[in-house]
Formats: C-alpha cells, structure tokens, sequence
C-alpha cells in the first residue's frame, strides 16, 4: 500500500459534490489504462473523502445518493477512472517521459520512410516531435498519442506505418540453428527446405524493425546470407 506521502489524490465532482481518494500514481496509472489493478492494493487511505487535503470525509448518503453505493472500492474505481488525477510535478515529468519512450518506441517499430523505405531512428522521431511541438499527455493511451503524434510530424518527415516481406535464404550450415529466431521474429509468411539443406522463408513484420531483422540474420549466420525485400 502507498504511503499518504507519495499518493496522489484522484478527484471527481458529482452535481455539487466532491469526492477524491488517496491512490498510488503508478496503480492509477495502471488502472485507468486498463490493467487489471487490485484497488485494495494501490488505496492509501480506504475511504472517500470530500477534500482530502484536510481530511474530510465524503457523507456516506452523498455517496450513495451519487454512485448508487457506499462500497469504497467501487466508489474508488469510479472516481479514478472517471476523475482527474492531480499529478506532482514530480509524477508528471516521470509519466512524461515513459509515455514519451512508448510513443516513440511504437512508431519507430512500425513506420518507415516511404521514400526510401527505411525506418526512422528514434532520435529523428524525437526531433520531428520538437519540431512540431506537439505535446504527450501523460494521461492519455499510448495507443492514442501514437495517433496524435503521427499526424503531427508528418508535415516534418515523410513517414508512415507499414509492413515489409523480406525474403531470407539461410546456408545448409546455419540452417537449423537459425531456423526458430527467424521464425519468431515476425510472421513466417512461406519457408521451403531445399535439398541441399539450405532454408528459404519470407518474413512478415513491422517496416521498423528491417534492421533489427538483418542484425539478426548476420548473427546467426555471421553475414553468410542472402535477403531481399520484397
């Protein structure tokens, strides 16, 4: 359970009545995205106040009168989701950047330059963000930043997100070694042994990750293959 002192207070205003609860940052977090979170165990305080800041607790026929219920946990849960979380300056600069890395992480994953069909390196990403300034809200989805993101840096970088096939022939030699990491690495869209015992497969995965594919592919059989994307 988290300490009063590094909680959070969630807060949601019902016709002419306040209601907030002392949460963990990380669970409400967690919580509001979806996870499944155990309110028991980010709670700091098990009650509904009406200003937590003073310590005043929320009238329990406010409470029902407004969500049906007095149980603190459904309450809780209703207050967090629906709520406003007041983040420190602290909580926010920390959501910012990890919110900032996943958003970042995604697209250059999945996008690619489609001029040159290359992907993106994470910094120039960084930087097309600046340029456009546009802002990451810590408490919105990745999945929706991503959104937000995209269509605000593609005036800066020509940029989109897409899919590649590349097409991998391994030697007799690296063959079976190689064959469950490649497989695995995205999806295997064909593969054919061949009598020689060399193996040949077209890999589907997300345009960001062509190089990643190659390193693998060089690893495993210390450059002594042939790729071709299709």
């Amino acid at each position: 359970m988290v300490s009063l002192d590094e909680a959070l207070i969630a807060r949601l205003k019902k016709g002419n009545n306040h209601f907030e609860v002392l949460v963990d940052p990380d669970g409400a977090f967690d919580y509001r995205q979806g996870e499944d979170v155990k309110l028991e165990t980010i709670l700091a305080v098990e009650d509904i106040f009406s200003d937590a800041k003073k310590g005043d607790h929320a009238a329990e026929s406010d409470i029902i009168n407004s969500f049906g219920t007095d149980d603190v946990y459904e309450v809780a849960g209703n207050i967090i989701m629906h709520g406003e979380l007041q983040l420190t300056q602290e909580q926010r600069k920390h959501f910012l950047e990890e919110k900032t890395k996943q958003v970042v992480s995604i697209i250059a994953r999945n996008a690619i330059n489609p001029q040159t069909r290359a992907p993106h390196p994470p910094g120039r990403i960084r930087t097309a963000m600046e340029e456009a300034k546009v802002h990451i809200d810590p408490l919105k989805s990745v999945d929706e930043q991503v959104k937000i993101v995209m269509k605000a840096i593609r005036p800066i970088i020509p940029i989109k997100f897409e899919e590649v096939d590349i097409k991998v022939q391994i030697p007799p030699s690296y063959a079976a070694k190689s064959y469950g990491e490649i497989a695995n690495f995205g999806t295997l869209v064909k593969d054919k042994w061949e009598n020689d015992g060399s193996w040949t497969a077209v890999v589907r995965m997300p345009a960001g990750l062509q190089n990643d594919f190659y390193g693998l592919i060089n690893r495993l059989t210390k450059g002594d293959a042939e790729t071709e994307l299709l």
